[in-house]
């Protein structure tokens, strides 16, 4: 939750308790079956860190013939131990975990804080993807 609270930049007193449960139980199933692999990283017995990526399928194409892909999430450091090189050692094994998997399709959402980091590891910016916001009215069409 505090990764979540970071990244959409909410107070403490946000109400995630519906987000935490359902994140909860997706780490349980995902973590359990390999579809998502998670990096917490420690200083002693505090969590200072974090990453994750998830695994999925979608149907290949001639850029990518295997259909599999990556997305990483959750990249998270706290603030008295950045820029210590722990992000990018994070970042570094989700990749590599991807790539043992034969995965050659990344993708990730960066903040405007985390942008840098990605963008010297040599993530770039796509121009050709869209999403269809969760409030979209469908121009008064009911689906």
């Amino acid at each position: 939750m505090i990764v979540l609270r970071a990244a959409n930049q909410l107070s403490e007193d946000a109400e995630l308790s519906g987000v935490e449960r359902a994140s909860r139980e997706y780490y349980m199933q995902a973590v359990r079956t390999g579809e998502h692999i998670a990096y917490l990283v420690y200083d002693k017995e505090k969590v200072i860190g974090s990453g994750g990526v998830s695994f999925y399928q979608v149907l290949p194409t001639c850029h990518n013939p295997s259909g599999k892909k990556a997305y990483i999430m959750n990249m998270y450091t706290a603030p008295e131990y950045r820029r210590q090189g722990i992000a990018w050692h994070t970042l570094d094994l989700l990749v590599k975990a991807a790539r043992d998997r034969g995965i050659m399709h990344i993708g990730l959402e960066a903040t405007a804080m985390g942008r840098p980091l990605y963008e010297k590891y040599g993530f770039v910016s796509m121009e050709v993807e869209m999403e269809l916001p969760v409030n979209y009215d469908y121009g008064g069409l009911s689906l």
